[in-house]
């Protein structure tokens, strides 16, 4: 059966880091999900410095409650990468993914979501422009550095598409991964990000046993901007096609529900209503 997981960004207080660990998975056992996609941080409800004592303690209630921790994020990514133009930044980066594949295996998550590097940020206009190639080459450096840390860890990174203007094609994704010749890298995708330029079904089939983890997320590509992004089945995802690309590809989960931003009030409410939603794509209804 695959998981129905929801992500920590979708609660009040999760993208900054300061919505306690325990509050969000009993939000996440109250609405019905089977697992949590918990997200580190610089500091905060799980920094970098987290400990192994804390996230066994964090694993001890997650079970308590039925719950499990198959996946990890982080946002750390827009600060500073593994492809970033700065040396000192890239290096920055990789002690970090160092630390976040380490806490990622204490939690028991087997994926960690990764971004390489960005040739460009759309929400961040005052960052520069890194040339592809570079990011391409500093980005694959980078990873190479911390693949034994994530096989010592046990822990996959996932490479997401984000509208970061790299790998933007599921060929382009599939040779950037194929490089390493190594299970600890894979494919981490977001099912809506691919929808203003090509059809997550695709993706699906042409990365087969690449993909290690997917967002689950909806988007009106007549809008075509960041706020085309809405509620699981009222965008243009076509999830009875996806389900069967996963299906035809044999990936067995977890699917993870990321609903940023959350309801301005009653934001539990978009749990629920992703929980049933998830239900119905899943066919459990």
């Amino acid at each position: 059966m695959i998981l129905k997981s929801i992500n920590y960004w979708s609660m009040p207080g999760g993208l900054e880091g300061n919505l306690a660990v325990s509050t969000f998975l009993h939000a996440a056992k109250r609405h019905g999900y089977d697992a949590v996609e918990l997200c580190i941080g610089e500091s905060g409800a799980l920094g970098l410095d987290s400990s192994e004592s804390k996230c066994k303690a964090i694993v001890d209630e997650a079970h308590s409650l039925g719950l499990s921790i198959p996946s990890t994020a982080s946002g750390l990514y827009w600060s500073r990468a593994l492809g970033d133009a700065s040396a000192s930044a890239r290096s920055q980066a990789v002690e970090d993914l160092q630390k976040m594949v380490q806490i990622s295996g204490w939690l028991g998550a087997k994926t960690h979501l990764t971004i390489p590097g960005a040739v460009e940020v759309f929400f961040l206009p005052e960052r520069e422009i890194v040339d592809y190639a570079h990011v391409w080459e500093h980005a694959t450096e980078g990873l190479k550095q911390v693949i034994p840390y994530a096989e010592a860890a046990g822990v996959r990174m996932g490479l997401e598409n984000v509208w970061n203007k790299f790998l933007m094609s599921p060929i382009e994704m599939r040779t950037f991964i194929d490089q390493f010749d190594s299970p600890f890298i894979g494919s981490y995708l977001d099912v809506a990000n691919i929808l203003p330029f090509g059809y997550p079904e695709q993706w699906l089939r042409i990365l087969g046993k690449r993909i290690v983890g997917i967002h689950f997320k909806d988007f009106r590509k007549a809008v075509g901007t960041i706020e085309g992004f809405v509620d699981l089945l009222e965008g243009d995802v076509n999830w009875p096609e996806l389900m069967k690309a996963i299906g035809e590809i044999g990936y067995s989960g977890p699917v993870v529900g990321e609903m940023i931003p959350y309801y301005k009030t009653n934001p539990d409410v978009r749990l629920a209503n992703t929980s049933r939603a998830m239900d119905a794509i899943l066919g459990r209804n």
